[in-house]
């Protein structure tokens, strides 16, 4: 299908989306569908409902609606959504409020509202999200406000709605002059939310104050017209231009709210409160919208010292939007970043974003009180990894214990930004962690507003991210060294549990050669389980907690093999990386290979950038690399 046709099948496909009739027939549409004459704030929870959600095994929530572009913020989202969205849609006293995310710069407050604004311009084209307003009328507004008041409470009982909000000043006008008072004969539209088209979507940015108008809120005069209409109060001579006429019926963003001159403020108490707001020479102007506003910690608290803020703080809900504080999902930020730009044609070799994630990470997380736990176990714990003596419960005595945790640190679009300069740097199409870190090593260099006492800790955090980087470089170049890794890893792994059945069961083996009657092999187990730390006093616990693994297994009807064990899979690696150590040195660190030497390098090469995602270069300079460091 060439453009043409596709252009044609795009606006045939936007032509079927139409509807006109009178409102008689919309009155017909809601009895069949109640739904249409919802609110907007109950339009946005079905919405994000709609798109489906996903609960994990400690109950909480995940929205998939926003989960495409906004990693490690379940928990915030997931409180964002049941304490605003949900209940506003219940209609609690909670959609009387502004919502206001705070949060630090580059944290995903204006993602959400973007994810939000585009949901909804795709939503009211479906025919769940479908809704109508009064054809011609500025503010697109719900036909139900057509109904009298003495009629209202026997309609909407009948039609199982609630019907709030009067007709604006144009539409009563109109009413009348061009309808004679017969509501039933009044047109109505679908309407299609658009920001575009300034249609149920509105973005209000603060600017100069000098040169800001309330006009630009709620609409202006239009002078030309006085002299043909006579009086500022005619509705024919007003704009009903204002963002939050254009965002009726839908949702308005707030950019920089707090930024704003009081008197634009003022005009949301009573839009806000009573769902309505002053303009012009009219009456209290019916609006049925969301608004949502995004600032940072710090104009959040000078706002709130300021006691003249009391009413309008009153009338805000204020949601954290933290920094994530999972390394995987801060590499799924990166990698989206990276997609988005320039960058995308180059080849990040493997596990340096990963590195970068774990320095910006560590920067965002608070010291805990716990006994035993530094930042770096802090780290592994909130990723899902296992750390020894630590439990899941503890993840969430943790997140308790510094609520504030993620209001502060490195943010993702400053390693971007490090990563381009090492690029442009490298002038090369690849790069790798040590390139990474050494850009945002400098980047903390040329930091002016960085402190000499920061600027000591987040080098630290640089060094504890390399040596994180150290130990996976050596690993991933072990795992390329071992032929038949996996089979390796598995021989290796039936031994130990063999030996480990025979030492809890008292036992004695067989010897696979002779056939002659042994003990279990304690140096082999000890060999293992000292890979990961266990000690000798806690080797017979350990011993258990696998064949109890391996029973629950069985009971289950499930094989227990080299992944079903974290920290035994962790030790069976370690005991085949130590044995193999001295083999990867010297085939890594020698100047002048010989042939085997040579053919095994090619081999390990080949195997990085076939298994492993890196490309020629940056698999030379990783075996150079480990070289050095086996060498150290």
């Amino acid at each position: 299908m060439d453009i043409v046709d596709r252009l044609a099948a795009y606006r045939a496909k936007e032509e079927e989306l139409a509807w006109n009739g009178s409102f008689v027939d919309y009155i017909e549409l809601v009895r069949k569908r109640p739904s249409i004459a919802e609110t907007a704030h109950s339009r946005v929870f079905r919405m994000i409902e709609s798109a489906g959600i996903d609960e994990d095994a400690s109950g909480h929530k995940r929205y998939r609606f926003f989960s495409r572009e906004l990693f490690g913020l379940e928990l915030a989202l997931e409180r964002l959504v049941e304490e605003y969205f949900h209940s506003a849609a219940k209609r609690l006293d909670v959609r009387k409020r502004i919502l206001l995310l705070m949060g630090p710069v580059s944290g995903g407050k204006s993602t959400i509202v973007t994810l939000l604004k585009q949901g909804l311009e795709r939503y009211s084209r479906t025919p769940e999200g479908a809704l109508y307003g009064i054809r011609g009328c500025p503010m697109h507004e719900e036909p139900l406000h057509l109904v009298p008041s003495e009629l209202r409470a026997e309609l909407a009982s009948e039609l199982g709605v609630r019907i709030d909000g009067n007709l604006c000043p144009s539409c009563r006008m109109r009413l009348q002059s061009e309808y004679g008072g017969h509501m039933e004969n009044v047109a109505v539209e679908r309407i299609l939310l658009s920001e575009d088209d300034r249609i149920g979507i509105g973005t209000f940015s603060p600017s100069d104050p000098k040169s800001q108008d309330i006009a630009d809120l709620t609409g202006s005069i239009d002078f030309s017209t006085i002299s043909e209409y006579g009086s500022e109060s005619d509705p024919r001579a007003y704009r009903f231009d204002g963002e939050l006429n254009k965002a009726n019926r839908g949702l308005m963003e707030f950019q920089e709210m707090l930024k704003c001159d009081e008197k634009f403020l003022w005009n949301l108490l009573s839009l806000t409160q009573e769902g309505n707001f002053k303009a012009g020479r009219f009456a209290l102007i019916s609006a049925d919208e969301m608004i949502i506003a995004h600032t940072n910690e710090t104009e959040y608290r000078t706002f709130v010292s300021n006691k003249r803020n009391e009413a309008l703080q009153s009338r805000m809900i204020v949601m954290p939007i933290p920094y994530n504080l999972r390394v995987s999902d801060e590499v799924k930020i990166y990698d989206k970043l990276v997609q988005q730009s320039d960058l995308c044609d180059v080849h990040i070799a493997p596990h340096t974003l990963m590195t970068a994630a774990v320095f910006s990470v560590l920067t965002r997380l608070k010291e805990s009180k716990k006994q035993g736990m530094d930042l770096l176990k802090k780290l592994y714990l909130y990723d899902g990894r296992n750390v020894e003596g630590f439990k899941d419960k503890d993840v969430q005595e943790l997140r308790t214990e510094t609520p504030d945790e993620g209001m502060s640190g490195i943010d993702p679009r400053y390693v971007i930004n490090r990563i381009s300069s090492a690029l442009i740097r490298r002038d090369t199409s690849c790069i790798n962690a040590l390139d990474v870190l050494r850009a945002i090593k400098d980047g903390l260099d040329q930091h002016a507003s960085i402190s000499k006492e920061d600027r000591e800790r987040l080098l630290n955090f640089v060094a504890i991210a390399r040596k994180e980087y150290d130990d996976m470089a050596k690993k991933e170049v072990q795992k390329a060294f071992v032929y038949s890794y996996e089979e390796s890893a598995k021989t290796l792994l039936d031994n130990y549990l063999d030996n480990v059945e025979a030492y809890c069961n008292w036992q004695r083996m067989k010897d696979p050669i002779t056939g002659e009657e042994m003990d279990p092999d304690e140096k082999l187990m000890r060999s293992i389980e000292e890979q990961i730390g266990v000690s000798e006093n806690a080797k017979k616990a350990f011993r258990e907690e696998i064949l109890i693994r391996i029973s629950t297994y069985a009971r289950r009807g499930k094989r227990f093999d080299y992944h079903s064990h974290e920290r035994l899979r962790e030790a069976i690696e370690k005991k085949l990386f130590a044995d193999l150590k001295d083999v990867v040195k010297i085939t890594t660190s020698t100047k002048t290979p010989d042939t085997n030497q040579l053919k095994r390098i090619n081999e390990v090469s080949r195997r990085l950038m076939e298994e492993y995602g890196y490309c020629a270069s940056c698999a030379n300079e990783l075996l150079q690399y480990t070289g050095s460091l086996l060498n150290r």
